[in-house]
């Protein structure tokens, strides 16, 4: 076996080529789009770059025949804030062969090892959280939504005998459009409905701008204070907007307001997996124009993907959960066929409070991945995520 880091043209194909051999034999597989993987190691198209490094490999067997492929990444920003300096490995995709596995996860160790990293998460992306994070451990049966990663169950046990231990679990959920809001969410919402000081607004696309700094404001508030999560910068904020501007429908994006104040949100878009699994990966002009047909021409979504789901601390606990839900539910019931289904993208065992929530309001867990961590030091203390607890966090117990 021979490792080579990811520099030429070939190389790149390469890279992108064996996951279609790994998931011949897995109908539900969807491939991630290659323009936004390339993104991810493209500085001048990814952030990430400005406070952080990455590079990736393929592995060749004796006949030159590419059997594995992996990367690995420093997000300056949040490295240094762990116990132990902690990096980042992930896009691993592998043949059903350990010694293999280990040749690629060795290569990670090692670069990180070179840059100061004692410890490393995975499989994670050198991005945001919304795609590419995490490893299934439940629910092969399924496709995965759009950016979320898929992967044969063998790779469970690759990351296991290699050292990684859970960090967290991340719980998707599914709820049925048809799904009854129960009677204390019901009672909370009609409240909220006769109270003026409170206003429930559909997202606007002529005013973009406005509710990207609204949404900024909502996740300042509810997220930075947790292990990982750093603010959002106002181009951050604009930037998702505009990503998400050619697939926004108005009728499942809703800020709520107190007296004008923006203190909650919930993002729901097209599940865009139902679509790209007739583009094949590869979203250039002839996959846009695949998308197109089956996006305006065929219609063929039918599920709503929640993207984000946040409330302003001063304003959790009271209800608007249910409300946000309710004005979703009004909103899409003239269009029976467009929406039969809701998933809900996924929520960390750290934050126990939200999970509550999705369950009250109907959600079932759909699909289970987890964020592993692996210490370089076998004689380091081991421990998993702080929870989420009001308005501080509490550490687990210790495992070592």
């Amino acid at each position: 076996m021979r490792i080579e880091e990811v520099k030429s043209k070939k190389q790149i194909s390469d890279f992108h080529r064996l996951p279609f051999d790994i998931y011949a034999n897995y109908p539900q597989w969807i491939p991630h789009l290659q323009q936004d993987v390339e993104k991810v190691f493209t500085p001048s198209k990814n952030k990430f770059w400005e406070h952080g490094e990455a590079c990736r490999w393929v592995l060749y067997d004796t006949n030159h025949n590419v059997i594995g492929r992996v990367a690995a990444f420093i997000n300056r920003k949040v490295s240094d804030t762990f116990k132990q300096p902690t990096g980042g490995m992930g896009f691993f995709e592998c043949i059903e062969n350990q010694n293999a596995a280990f040749v690629l996860l060795d290569q990670c160790k090692f670069w990180l090892e070179e840059r100061g990293m004692e410890a490393m998460d995975g499989p994670i992306n050198f991005g945001e959280k919304d795609k590419f994070w995490g490893l299934l451990i439940e629910n092969f049966e399924d496709s995965p939504y759009y950016g979320q990663n898929f992967n044969p169950p063998y790779y469970i046990r690759y990351f296991e005998a290699y050292g990684f231990q859970v960090y967290y679990n991340q719980f998707v959920f599914h709820r049925d459009y048809h799904t009854q809001l129960q009677p204390k969410f019901q009672e909370r919402a009609d409240r909220f409905a006769e109270n003026p000081d409170y206003s429930v607004v559909k997202i606007d696309k002529s005013k973009l701008p406005k509710f990207a700094e609204d949404f900024r404001t909502i996740y300042n508030r509810a997220w930075v204070t947790h292990d990982g999560f750093k603010s959002m910068s106002k181009e951050q904020a604009m930037r998702l907007m505009k990503q998400m501007k050619p697939v926004i429908d108005p009728n499942t994006i809703f800020f709520v307001y107190h007296l004008k104040k923006p203190v909650a949100f919930y993002v729901s878009l097209p599940e865009l997996n139902q679509i790209f699994k007739y583009v094949g990966g590869n979203l250039n002009w002839w996959g846009k124009m695949k998308f197109l047909w089956y996006f305006k021409v065929m219609k063929v979504v039918n599920t709503s993907f929640g993207v984000a789901f946040g409330i302003d601390p001063d304003y959790q606990s009271k209800g608007l959960e249910g409300v946000m839900f309710r004005e979703y539910e009004k909103a899409i019931r003239p269009f029976p066929e467009r929406y039969k289904n809701l998933i809900i993208t996924w929520i960390g065992d750290f934050n126990p409070k939200m999970i509550r929530i999705i369950e009250f309001l109907g959600g079932k867990k759909f699909r289970t991945l987890a964020t592993y961590r692996k210490l370089f030091n076998p004689n380091s203390i081991f421990e998993r995520s702080p929870i989420i607890d009001g308005k501080k966090t509490r550490l687990r117990e210790k495992n070592i």
